[in-house]
């Protein structure tokens, strides 16, 4: 079973747990998820995150959302594989979940009003590169013309030369770039060479 979320690419049936296998293991594997999650997120300024997907976070969201929904059918977890096959990177892109987090309801709903289109701003730099801004949500609409949601994907475009650098050690940026949050960090080391495994050689 190919799990070691390092390879790229995408997930087939013989990469799950059946349902009853997976309930045996489920503690363990959540346990190694969010460990493994842990370098694979950053926070940029107070408000906004990035979670990155590999294939191991991609299927503990399909793991999870078989057992929620008792999908067990083969053509119920291909469907499920169709819809999240897209967020694993493909060797030359990161993809990432992109959250704006606010603790407070009402302050949240202010804050997605004035951050309207801050989803088309959010971007990754590659020391020597120029800023990658991710597109975003390719799979639903997301945002309305009033205010856009706290929850995006991204994905983010490297060339061969930004492949090369990051594979050569070179550092890494996050950033957001709208005029009502501007932010911007430098992705710690445990992240970056984690992210270096998404991309193909």
């Amino acid at each position: 079973m190919s799990t070691t979320g390092e390879h790229v690419g995408k997930l087939t049936r013989k990469d799950l747990y059946s349902l009853e296998k997976y309930v045996e293991i489920r503690a363990d594997f959540r346990s190694r998820i969010l460990e493994h999650k842990k370098s694979r997120q950053v926070a940029v300024g107070p408000h906004a995150r990035l979670y990155f997907e590999d294939a191991l976070t991609i299927q503990y969201q399909v793991q999870e959302m078989l057992r929620v929904e008792r999908i067990f059918e083969p053509s119920g977890i291909d469907e499920e594989l169709s819809a999240y096959n897209p967020l694993i990177p493909d060797g030359g892109n990161w993809k990432a979940t992109f959250m704006l987090e606010y603790a407070d309801a009402d302050v949240r709903r202010e804050a997605l009003r004035a951050l309207r289109g801050v989803e088309d701003r959010v971007y990754v730099q590659v020391e020597g590169s120029a800023r990658v801004f991710g597109v975003a949500d390719e799979d639903l609409e997301r945002a309305t013309e009033e205010k856009t949601s706290a929850v995006h994907f991204l994905r983010f475009d490297l060339s061969p030369l930004m492949i090369a650098g990051v594979k050569g050690g070179a550092g890494v940026c996050a950033g957001v770039d709208h005029p009502s949050y501007r932010h911007e960090v430098r992705i710690p080391q445990a992240v970056r060479a984690s992210l270096s495994n998404d991309l193909a050689q």
